[in-house]
């Protein structure tokens, strides 16, 4: 890859003599040759370091807690553990630290059958064979810890902890969640496009809790308030219930990882639910809020590959992560494999009335529901770049019967893409956003 002034870690950079750029693409990546007239400005994270040594950085975390007494110490004298993970659409580095986690869990006294590892899925399918391995990362504990999938549809397995005081969510979660004697979530903190940050609460729920709870705040009045958009927790509505809801079950502490653009570690924080992901969050908004100073009429983005960018329904984040560069009327193109095609049938069919009704109808329906229908709120969030600009999206892999219902307009050359909107707009300046979602460009 050839870039002027931007290094794999740069910020910003003009590209004079820049012809290819790598948008992250399935595993790997995706080569775009830029027409030789385009004058692009490549926007990445900004330049941090990876520790040097992972496993120290991870030893050190659980000893030295933000807000809480060591890992040692919180688990002596317990008499049960549950850690939640997120689930395989997050690259979270759980072979990084689930061995130690566990193993100071057993010296500290909890026996190894009354610890159990709870895979957020939300309302995600569950996670089996070799997509578990893949997820939990370390053999040693596949094979001897306990792991669940959550399932939000099982009545018997849920808890129901009554309703959040501000705004009436039902407070429905895992019952080995709730029951353990000892709770422990892990995450990944990035920018989420309606909760503001991920990693921390948001492991709890959606990612713990029941239907109701998820369809609640993924309603259509969660979705439309303007506070909920990426990198904003102050008066986020879904930030605001889920701090509730965490209130809800008591104790509570938090693992909290920051990944560079490689999925290297740059961060590990442990200790209190809300001190330690406040401080992941300073760090992560550092590096990952970048400001490009401009609107662009032209921006290309990537779904950040896998595995965000297995299905069209997570490739939805990147479509509203830059929106705040692309002016009005502009034309946003988005590559994304998309190797396991829409998403669930759920989303599918959501997919299919916006297409059918139209924007306009579609979001007049939404309102008028209570709960929303499992999947639909990415199909409302959709309309957001909609509602801007020209969206097209590159995604080879998507039946034809699938490009019909992602609503945007499938396009099967990225360069004359480019070239296309280019000669449109008249203006050969364009952004490039090779990290997609992971990624928030300011004007």
């Amino acid at each position: 890859m050839i870039r002027t002034g931007c290094g794999r870690g740069g910020a910003l950079g003009k590209n004079a003599p820049m012809t290819v750029v790598d948008l992250a693409f399935g595993r790997g990546h995706l080569s775009l040759d830029l027409p030789a007239d385009v004058d692009a400005t490549v926007v990445t994270k900004r330049p941090a370091h990876p520790l040097a040594d992972p496993d120290a950085a991870v030893a050190d975390a659980l000893r030295t807690p933000i807000g809480s007494p060591p890992l040692a110490e919180l688990a002596r004298g317990r008499a049960s553990a549950c850690i939640v993970v997120c689930d395989i659409t997050r690259p979270v580095p759980n072979g990084l630290f689930l061995r130690p986690l566990i193993t100071t869990l057993l010296d500290s006294g909890i026996p190894l059958d009354k610890i159990t590892i709870l895979v957020a899925t939300g309302l995600h399918r569950p996670n089996l064979g070799d997509e578990l391995a893949e997820l939990i990362g370390d053999p040693w504990v596949l094979a001897h810890v306990r792991i669940v999938n959550h399932d939000a549809r099982a009545d018997a397995d849920l808890v129901d902890l009554g309703p959040t005081p501000t705004r009436g969510t039902p407070v429905v979660l895992n019952r080995l969640f709730v029951d353990a004697d000892l709770r422990i979530v892990t995450g990944l903190v990035e920018p989420h496009f309606m909760a503001g940050w991920s990693g921390g609460r948001k492991v709890i729920a959606p990612g713990v809790a029941g239907q109701a709870t998820i369809r609640t705040f993924h309603s259509h009045r969660f979705m439309a308030d303007p506070f909920a958009v990426q990198c904003n927790l102050e008066n986020n509505p879904l930030h605001t219930e889920q701090l509730q809801i965490a209130a809800k079950v008591g104790e509570v502490y938090a693992l909290n990882t920051v990944l560079d653009q490689d999925r290297r570690l740059l961060m590990i924080t442990f200790g209190d639910l809300l001190a330690s992901h406040a401080t992941a969050v300073a760090y992560a908004e550092e590096i990952s809020r970048v400001k490009v100073g401009r609107r662009f009429d032209t921006v290309i983005t990537s779904s950040a590959g896998a595995p965000l960018d297995r299905t069209y329904y997570q490739t939805v984040k990147c479509m509203v992560t830059p929106l705040d560069i692309l002016a009005p009327g502009g034309t946003l193109i988005v590559a994304s494999e998309c190797a396991e095609g829409l998403g669930s049938a759920e989303f599918a069919r959501s997919q299919r009335q916006l297409v059918d009704l139209g924007p306009d109808a579609f979001l007049a329906e939404l309102s008028t529901k209570r709960l929303a229908d499992v999947d639909e709120w990415q199909s409302q969030m959709q309309l957001r770049s909609q509602a801007i600009g020209r969206v097209q999206l590159y995604s080879p892999a998507l039946s034809a019967e699938q490009r019909a219902l992602t609503g945007v307009d499938m396009i099967d050359d990225l360069a004359a893409a480019v070239t296309d909107a280019v000669a449109r707009s008249g203006d050969p300046a364009v952004a490039v956003i090779p990290e997609g979602p992971y990624v928030v460009p300011v004007s």
